[in-house]
């Protein structure tokens, strides 16, 4: 009987000292297993999604491996230090934005990237996305809430100006995503709810003036071809036919890895970025795809207990606001690939091939953790 005590003693004293390096490196256990399983999991999925090509392969692993060091070195800021810099942040990523306005790198019709000696080439609409709710959380704050008229329009112009500037690109998804992230700060800041059902009934009008005014060719067919796929099936609408046949012919347990028709026929098009979980619902079927959304609950409700938790008012704005704007990102794109939505060019967070996106993401996680692990700064920012 003894002996079991002590041993059961001996097993809690481990246990303790484990977690008591997590906290003293600052990363969230869970939170670190689940990204871990994403990036086993993409690499796989990937290998089939490209073709089995290795030269992508190997970059989206490297790309993994810088973000988790960003992540990692993110997570041992205090949010106080990262307040204190969001201002500058801000202005820095909106200078990039008008840099890739004048002299950006043009591909596939889209002026997005800055390309630094042909060498380095980078997305800085990506790195907005948590620029953004950061922002909008350091602003509001330090203001008295619910936000009043005042601090609320200076919110909105903080967002607007990126916005813009995302959508001449083009990049319609990208600067809705970048909306929604500092509008997630201002709903969770307690925005009056006639102001957000002013908001609602003025998206009518806006929506009108921005199809005519605002919205490109191929933006417009996209909406086009969302409300009825079939009237081009072998134009605009061949994307979204093949996705959703990739999607139907897995079943429940899929054709198998490797063994997907749709995309190794080339029948599916983008199948590494935008498209890539109808690959995997080809090849691993209803349960590979329920796995999956279960480690995005996971994921999301570990975020949502984090905001819970967060013991400032900086810390539970931008925590819930980096939650919400993830679940936006999963609920996009599987909407898209399924038909549910238009096209928009979202992909899928940590599935997707994607250098910048990755390294984003993995960044707003290592927000997270520093927003968890930094409970005990109490004061106000």
């Amino acid at each position: 009987m003894s002996a079991n005590f002590d041993r059961t003693l001996s097993n809690q004293d481990v246990l303790r000292r484990r977690a008591s390096l997590l906290q003293r490196l600052h990363i969230d256990g869970l939170l670190m297993l689940l990204l871990l399983v994403l990036a086993a999991g993409s690499l796989f999925i990937l290998y089939s999604a490209s073709g089995k090509n290795w030269d992508m392969l190997i970059k989206q692993s490297t790309s993994f491996g810088i973000g988790l060091c960003g992540m990692l070195v993110i997570a041992q800021l205090e949010p106080r230090f990262m307040a204190r810099w969001v201002p500058l942040a801000y202005l820095g990523v909106v200078g990039l934005l008008m840099v890739v306005e004048f002299m950006g790198h043009t591909a596939m019709g889209a002026t997005r990237w800055i390309n630094v000696a042909g060498i380095i080439r980078f997305q800085p609409s990506e790195f907005m996305k948590i620029i953004m709710p950061m922002t909008i959380a350091w602003y509001l704050s330090a203001r008295v809430l619910p936000p009043g008229l005042k601090h609320t329009l200076i919110s909105l112009a903080l967002i607007v100006v990126p916005f813009v500037l995302i959508l001449k690109q083009p990049d319609l998804g990208t600067a809705l995503l970048v909306m929604a992230s500092g509008a997630f700060v201002l709903f969770i800041a307690g925005l009056r709810w006639r102001w957000i059902l002013g908001a609602l009934a003025a998206l009518v009008p806006v929506a009108v003036a921005m199809w005519y005014f605002v919205l490109h060719t191929y933006q417009k067919q996209r909406v086009l071809t969302f409300l009825d796929p079939e009237s081009d099936p072998l134009g605009t609408g061949w994307n979204i036919i093949q996705s959703k046949a990739a999607i139907g012919s897995g079943g429940v347990f899929g054709k198998g890895w490797l063994l997907g028709t749709q995309s190794h026929l080339d029948f599916l098009p983008e199948s590494h970025t935008d498209f890539i979980i109808a690959v995997l619902a080809e090849e691993f079927g209803l349960v590979g795809v329920c796995l999956l959304l279960l480690v995005y609950l996971l994921l999301i409700a570990r975020g949502l207990v984090i905001t819970v938790q967060a013991q400032t008012l900086f810390g539970k704005l931008l925590a819930g606001a980096l939650t919400m704007t993830f679940f936006v990102y999963v609920f996009v794109n599987i909407g898209m690939v399924s038909g549910l939505l238009p096209v928009v060019g979202v992909p899928l967070p940590f599935i997707s091939y994607g250098g910048t996106s990755l390294v984003t993401l993995l960044s707003g996680f290592g927000v997270l953790m520093s927003i968890h692990t930094h409970r005990k700064w109490i004061a106000q920012v």
